[in-house]
Formats: C-alpha cells, structure tokens, sequence
C-alpha cells in the first residue's frame, strides 16, 4: 500500500466518524442512557443530571456541565453514559475509552453535548487503578491527537499543542482546522490524579483558540470533583 493510499484510508475513516457523530446528534433526544433536556434554569439542569449518571469513583459531576459553556455555545441536551463506549474524538475513528484502557478502568464516564446551531461537544474520562496506569493512558491519549497533527495541505487537522495547569491537573489543547484553515473547535487530553479524559468540539466554528482553551480549563476544573 502505497503511503498516499494510507492517507486516503485514514482521511476517509474520519469522515464516515464525522458523518456518523452528525447523524447520531439527530438521534441524541431519544437515547436512553441519561438524556437530559436542556433547561431555563441551569441550576436545576445541572443537578438532575449530575444525579442522573451518578456512579461510585466516577460519575458524571466529573464532566463538563451547561454553565461551563462560553457566551455562542448553548447547550440544548447531554446524553450521559457510564460504559465507556463512546468514540474518543473525531481522529479516533471507532475506538472507545475501553478499547484503550482495555477494560481495566475502575470506572468509566462520557457525555455528548448538543447545542442550539451545529456542533457537538464529546467527553470521555476513566478513572485508573494506580496513577502509573493514568499516565500510561494519557500518553496513548496524546499519541492518538497527534496522528491528526500531521496531514496533507487542504485537509483537516489538529493543530498545535498547548499546555495549561490547574490545582491537581494538566492538559493538553489543540484547536482543530479545516482543510481552508478556519478554526473548527479543538481537542484536549486531560489528567488528574489517577483520572483521564479526552474532551472535544467538533462541527462548529469558534471564535479562535480560546473558546477550546476555555473549555479544557472547565473539563480539567470538573475532572476531581
């Protein structure tokens, strides 16, 4: 196989995944693992859904929540599992949090966003074993991110890496680029302690680089609780 044949195997897989997270926004309203309606009263928004996905070691308090959201992203639904089998990103094609972790994670949290314009915001988090294990995922983690670094000319990708560090916790950010250049969401790789997630927002313009800062700020602030 030749190696421009490679890169049109892979570009072509990413694009069925992001067709494929599309649709599944269609269906978001009528899923049945923790589906919340979005809510004029945020507050209480947030509190039946941390209620909602709740779970010993890892539930969904650990995940972004409506408020979290800068001004142009309002959210309309977050459908909460605790399975660990949503797709990481949209670079991961079909692989899943337990795929990587191979199932050894003491426990596993997601959720999917949507919002009131096109786009979706995924996250997908496991808690470790040990914090050697946490390490070892991180890294296979940024590894998968930056696979999507390097790509032909006119063709999307991530961009570079960006590093931020809250009490307890680092990450690492990408904005994400359409094949014109335009900045089209980001991704970012989180750890805390022994807990690691991947969280990213895909479909939709932003204002530029820090509306994907802000969100993995959030995500990291979130991923202790």
């Amino acid at each position: 196989m030749t190696e421009n044949q490679t890169v049109q195997q892979k570009s072509a897989r990413r694009n069925r995944v992001a067709a494929a997270a599309c649709f599944a926004a269609a269906l978001i309203t009528a899923s049945v693992v923790g589906t919340q309606s979005a809510s004029a009263d945020g507050a209480a928004h947030n509190a039946a859904y941390r209620t909602t996905a709740a779970a010993p070691g890892l539930g969904s308090a650990a995940l972004v929540q409506s408020e979290d959201f800068q001004k142009g992203l309002n959210p309309v639904g977050a459908t909460v599992a605790l399975t660990g089998r949503q797709g990481l990103s949209a670079c991961s094609g079909e692989e899943t949090m337990r795929d990587l972790t191979k199932g050894n994670a003491t426990a596993y949290a997601s959720v999917t966003w949507t919002f009131d314009t096109d786009g979706l915001l995924i996250e997908s988090a496991a808690s470790a074993p040990t914090e050697t294990a946490a390490a070892t995922w991180e890294k296979q983690l940024v590894a998968l991110v930056q696979d999507c670094q390097d790509e032909p000319a006119g063709h999307w990708h991530y961009g570079a890496a960006h590093t931020l560090t809250v009490t307890g916790g680092t990450a690492r950010w990408y904005p994400s680029y359409n094949g014109d250049g335009t900045v089209t969401g980001g991704v970012a790789v989180l750890r805390s302690g022994t807990r690691v997630a991947i969280v990213e927002l895909t479909g939709r313009p932003t204002d530029g680089p820090t509306s994907v800062e802000g969100i993995a700020t959030a995500a990291l602030n979130r991923l202790p609780s």
